[in-house]
């Protein structure tokens, strides 16, 4: 039995979230409440003491506690220079920092540093990050990358955009599933009952001989339910939980807050010592000891990518994973998933937890009224424990009507970043066909967003002009009534949304450059755009990147690649029965890629820089294999 004393004060972090010359945003888990005061240095000027009286502690357990830090110097701290910058506390052996607690997050001994950026236009950028897939993980790469060039503020990318699945809820290993349950225990993660379904309560689910690799065994079972079981796990026709792996899919907030701090930290890998659970069948076992395999490597990159985070003002988006696989995609989805109270608590847990982990750092005083909420909701189950009923269901049905996921940074180019995912145009014509990526009503902030702007990068998780033969594949699905087989999530998937998107690039007073980052789709590519028979039109760049820890099935992929390339070249006719049949898109050719191929399909993470104008003038593709590929402008005769 683990005593609770000997529990580190840090467990995760910090995370370097949005940066501003008044404000820094530090994100952080440790064991217990600390009182912390900020230490600033700014190359080799006087360190600034600030007490972090104000910081925001909430418990997420009897032994893990967030803190949400707002560092706000006394005067608008340089831009474009190196902070160094360390958090110190006092201890039962009396005052400690960074350097002694979380001595991987130092180059060489030295303190965390990072730098406030003058302009938006050295961006990284990429989203899709599993833990189990079988391939490095391009965050541990990055930190290479970022660490040849520590020391020169010039190479330092403005942010680290992480453009969506940045957790996979839905889709989890054996071995990641059991270290959460054990973190869970060893850090007293509050429980919570579960509404509508076979089992009473968080303990109880933990404790099934169901809840590894069978969890579709838990669901409710009753006649009334229409099925639910079949509904929920069965196959790719059912509206909820359609991802082919969901049998270990995320149930309580505690197990998603758990992959958060699995995730990001090997603080907490060393804290257990998960064993294969009992009670397996032998093809279980056998895709256990698989997954362990990939889970050991990537646990091996974290104290790496918990270096990258403490060093690299990030921004994060969710798309669908971070909450459930299709997540909105269609009416009849959104009718049968938030009309069942226990899958109802699975999504809004999960949003609870994206909201704590993730939104908060994005734009604090935009999330501020739900994250109240929430931590109310936490703080009452500190004596008990146990999150109470009435109140959890009080903050997900809040959530769940919140729209102010979205958010904007200003600066050159301004940074756009989308909510594609709870602002979503239904379909008129059938609740089975696909939704509007964005309603009319999101769309037109969007555009007024974008009014007058001369140059605008904006960060939609899914591309919006992506490959058409496969969006052509999704669009028959969907005409079948059959869009889950194919996760039909595009922009040109619904006629209204297309419609105005393309309206928007047109319109006179919107920007005259655009970039648009991208990920989703498990490949990466770069796309050069214009509306025809306008010289003085916009020049739009789609560039996606995609995934961190993840890719597409190779040989399916390039068989895509081959069959758009024959029937959808910049000159093919069959472009003009396209929705975007008035944009001219010419792809460019990854230089590591075989004659022809416009497709990279390998883990990776982008890098593009742009000129003062908001024009790409380097695009890259950092391969979490060691090596960079480039997209290079097609050069014309």
């Amino acid at each position: 039995m683990h005593s609770t004393s000997d529990l580190p004060d840090l467990l995760v972090g910090p995370l370097v979230r949005r940066v501003a010359p008044e404000q820094l945003l530090l994100w952080l888990v440790a064991s217990r409440p600390l009182e912390l005061t900020a230490t600033l240095r700014v190359a080799d000027g006087e360190a600034q003491q600030l007490p972090l009286h104000d910081a925001q502690v909430i418990p997420i357990g009897r032994h893990a506690f967030v803190h949400l830090l707002s560092v706000k110097p006394a005067s608008p701290l340089p831009q474009d220079c190196l902070i160094h910058y360390d958090l110190r506390w006092q201890n039962s052996a009396g005052e400690t920092g960074l350097r002694e607690a979380a001595p991987h997050l130092c180059h060489d001994g030295e303190l965390p540093s990072l730098m406030i950026a003058s302009h938006n236009r050295r961006l990284l950028h990429g989203s899709c990050r599993k833990p189990h897939f079988a391939s490095e993980d391009a965050l541990a790469r990055t930190d290479s990358w970022l660490a040849e060039r520590r020391d020169d503020p010039a190479q330092r990318p403005s942010w680290l955009l992480m453009t969506g699945d940045q957790v996979y809820v839905d889709d989890v290993s054996g071995p990641l599933l059991v270290a959460s349950h054990a973190l869970i225990k060893r850090l007293g993660l509050f429980d919570e009952a579960l509404e509508g379904a076979t089992v009473a309560d968080s303990q109880a689910l933990y404790q099934a001989t169901e809840t590894y690799y069978r969890r579709e065994q838990l669901l409710p079972d009753v006649p009334a339910n229409m099925a639910v079981r079949d509904r929920f796990f069965g196959g790719v026709r059912k509206p909820v939980f359609t991802s082919a792996n969901a049998q270990n899919h995320l149930i309580t907030l505690a197990e998603m807050l758990a992959t958060y701090l699995l995730v990001w930290s090997p603080t907490p890998w060393t804290l257990i010592a998960p064993a294969p659970p009992g009670g397996l069948s032998e093809e279980e076992r056998e895709r256990y000891d698989a997954e362990q395999e990939q889970i050991s490597a990537f646990v091996a990159g974290l104290p790496q990518v918990a270096r990258l985070l403490a060093h690299q003002p990030t921004l994060m988006i969710f798309d669908d994973h971070d909450v459930t696989d299709d997540w909105n995609l269609t009416a009849a989805w959104e009718r049968t998933a938030y009309g069942h109270p226990f899958s109802r608590q699975i999504i809004g847990n999960a949003l609870l937890a994206y909201l704590l982990c993730q939104g908060w750092g994005n734009d604090p005083e935009a999330v501020e009224q739900p994250l109240e909420r929430l931590a109310t909701l936490l703080n009452n189950a500190a004596g008990s424990g146990q999150l109470e009923v009435a109140e959890q269901d009080r903050c997900i049905n809040a959530l769940l009507q919140f729209h102010g996921w979205e958010y904007q940074i200003p600066g050159t180019p301004t940074l756009v970043v989308l909510d594609t995912r709870t602002r979503r145009w239904r379909s008129e014509r059938s609740p089975f066909r696909p939704s509007g990526l964005m309603d009319w009503e999101a769309l037109t902030e969007l555009q007024q967003r974008l009014i007058d702007q001369t140059a605008v990068v904006i960060v939609s998780p899914a591309p919006m002009f992506g490959v058409k033969l496969i969006e052509g594949v999704q669009k028959l699905f969907a005409l079948a009534g059959k869009p889950l087989v194919v996760d039909a999530e595009n922009w040109m998937a619904h006629r209204g949304a297309a419609k105005v998107l393309l309206n928007i690039f047109r319109h006179g007073r919107t920007p005259g450059n655009y970039v648009i980052l991208s990920g989703d789709v498990h490949y990466s590519f770069v796309y050069d755009i214009a509306i025809r028979d306008r010289q003085q039109g916009p020049q739009l760049w789609q560039i996606t990147s995609s995934g961190l820890k993840n890719a597409f099935p190779p040989r399916l992929l390039d068989w895509f690649d081959r069959l758009n390339r024959w029937l959808y070249s910049p000159v093919s006719p069959l472009n003009w029965l396209t929705k975007r049949r008035r944009m001219r898109v010419t792809p460019r050719d990854p230089d590591r890629a075989s004659a022809g191929e416009r497709l990279w399909n390998g883990a990776g993470i982008g890098l593009v820089e742009l000129n003062q104008q908001g024009r790409p003038t380097e695009i890259r593709q950092l391969d979490a294999r060691g090596f960079d590929v480039r997209f290079p402008p097609v050069t014309r005769d």
